[in-house]
């Protein structure tokens, strides 16, 4: 059973792959066997040391997911260095606070440019290599924002982001099932990573996101790598169009 989790041969792109989930997907996927892309604004040396202090084998493409042409010249340049494409993880991603009266159309467009905008065009892109080498999976990351309004924070712009991207992510598996292109989605909870820390560390805020999670803690990254390393692997062959819920129970609540 356990080499249905090896990827070895494997080549896979993820966006968002130096810091933070995107960083502990790259080392899950990497430790499995496979060859990785990874990319981000701008590179991270820490992050990159770790990858190559692992024998991993990895490249670095500097790329802004918010240009339209990025995620079409990420799937390329990943194809023709590599010579396929068979991982891709939409891992890139904003969160943004704030009263909707008080939400511009500035921080609307940003936050649904990055998380949704953005894993469409690379979701659209990496179809032509899949399909021309006879299947892929693709992983998106949503939250579980996409499922409930979170508190006590307001954050319309972003719940409304990954809701859109569960459901893109149902509708594409539905579309490419059939070619053997398998898209799923995971659903992270409040995971510890630079773009939560300030809600962590509010006094007001962390102890309702506690109190509101049955396992009464904070995720890891590594914990939401493994189940995308379950999904992105041939353990999950008969899983397509689905959301992987990784909260500590935070939605059964």
């Amino acid at each position: 059973m356990l080499e249905k989790f090896r990827l070895d041969g494997k080549v896979a792109l993820i966006t968002g792959g130096n810091r933070g989930i995107g960083l502990a997907i790259a080392h899950a996927l990497g430790e499995a066997g496979a060859k990785l892309v990874i990319s981000g604004r701008s590179k991270v040396p820490e992050s990159e040391k770790s990858l190559a202090d692992a024998g991993y084998d990895f490249e670095f493409i500097a790329a802004d997911i918010t240009d339209p042409a990025a995620p079409g010249m990420l799937v390329d340049e990943t194809v023709k260095r590599r010579g396929r494409l068979d991982i891709l993880v939409n891992n890139a991603g904003i969160a943004r606070h704030g009263d909707t009266p008080d939400f511009d159309e500035g921080r609307w467009r940003e936050i649904m440019g990055t998380n949704l905008d953005a894993v469409f065009r690379g979701c659209r892109a990496a179809i032509g290599p899949m399909r021309a080498q006879g299947g892929g999976a693709i992983v998106n990351i949503g939250s579980i924002s996409g499922f409930v309004s979170n508190v006590p924070q307001n954050q319309v712009a972003y719940n409304a982001s990954k809701a859109a991207v569960h459901h893109m992510t149902r509708s594409l598996a539905s579309e490419f099932a059939a070619e053997n292109i398998r898209i799923n989605a995971v659903a992270p909870g409040y995971i510890d990573t630079d773009m939560s820390r300030g809600g962590i560390e509010n006094p007001e805020w962390f102890p309702i996101w506690r109190d509101m999670t049955p396992m009464r803690r904070v995720g890891q990254p590594e914990e939401v790598a493994a189940c995308v390393l379950f999904l992105a692997a041939p353990a999950s062959s008969y899983v397509t169009g689905e959301v992987l819920v990784v909260d500590g129970g935070y939605l059964t609540r």
